[in-house]
């Protein structure tokens, strides 16, 4: 038991996650200590990570009093959560028809979603303004939602994982009168919540700290997001007050970090049972 405890194998693989844990959380240690600290602490010329005066409080309070914080989150919870329930909503009918229904055009659905993973959104960013423009639609919650609403990546996740799901088992919800509908609704969804929680991290992070778009679309302040409201802090408000920036930065981040923590479990198990039953 000792010697496979401190086996060399296991003692590489520790060393090799420990260092990448320190590479990945740098970033955000650096914040947390810069939040804290005065503009000579900042500026200094020796690197410390303890703040040699406490300027938390007076930092944050900066950060919340410059710009209108709870607007941004609102804005940011309004945005990610109605891009994730029209994407949840139209991904898991078509992972469920590609998956267990048999068509004609399955493997030319099967292309197409494949080659809408390869499109970014900057590929479709000018004709997408242009029909907002012509919509009347900018600034508005409406333009930072729709060009999301269908997510080939959804379904792409949910079909591998509806693969895995028994074929006898909705046969049996067939010959007890269940619709498609009544399928999907009643048998496919509560078996597909680790997907779907895997899934809702993806899109929460990618659109919570979108800056590309909302900077495309939004002009007005009041449709701000999370990232397009720092941009606006620091140009028009903070100057060169980086404690103060990182601070507001902070609190941007804080609600992705605990949003995770709540859903690593479920995340990793979806993750996990989704790459297993591709």
């Amino acid at each position: 038991m000792m010697n496979d405890t401190l086996s060399p194998g296991r003692i590489l693989r520790l060393s090799v996650l420990t260092i990448g844990a320190i590479v990945f959380l740098a970033p955000y240690i650096f914040m947390i200590s810069t939040a804290g600290k005065a503009q000579s602490d900042i500026f200094s010329s020796s690197l410390s990570l303890i703040p040699q005066t406490w300027f938390y409080v007076e930092n944050f309070s900066k950060a919340l009093s410059r710009v209108s914080m709870g607007s941004l989150l609102l804005n940011g919870v309004v945005v990610c959560g109605l891009i994730l329930i029209v994407q949840v909503v139209v991904a898991i009918p078509c992972a469920y028809a590609m998956a267990k229904l048999s068509f004609r055009a399955a493997r030319l659905m099967m292309a197409l979603v494949m080659l809408g993973l390869l499109v970014p959104i900057h590929a479709t960013a000018l004709p997408l303004y242009v029909a907002f423009d012509k919509m009347s639609a900018l600034n508005s919650y409406f333009a930072l939602v729709a060009p999301f609403s269908i997510s080939v990546f959804a379904i792409f996740l949910f079909l591998q994982f509806f693969r895995g799901i028994p074929d006898d088992l909705i046969h049996a919800a067939r010959l007890d009168g269940m619709s498609e509908t009544g399928i999907v609704m009643r048998v496919i969804v509560p078996n597909a919540w680790p997907a779907i929680t895997a899934f809702s991290i993806f899109s929460v992070v990618a659109h919570w700290n979108d800056l590309f778009w909302p900077l495309i679309v939004v002009t007005n302040q009041a449709y701000a997001t999370p990232p397009l409201g720092l941009l606006y802090f620091r140009a028009a408000e903070a100057g060169d007050d980086y404690g103060a920036l990182m601070a507001a930065t902070l609190i941007i981040t804080l609600p992705l970090v605990l949003a995770f923590l709540f859903a690593q479990k479920r995340f990793v198990e979806g993750i996990t049972m989704t790459g297993l039953k591709g």
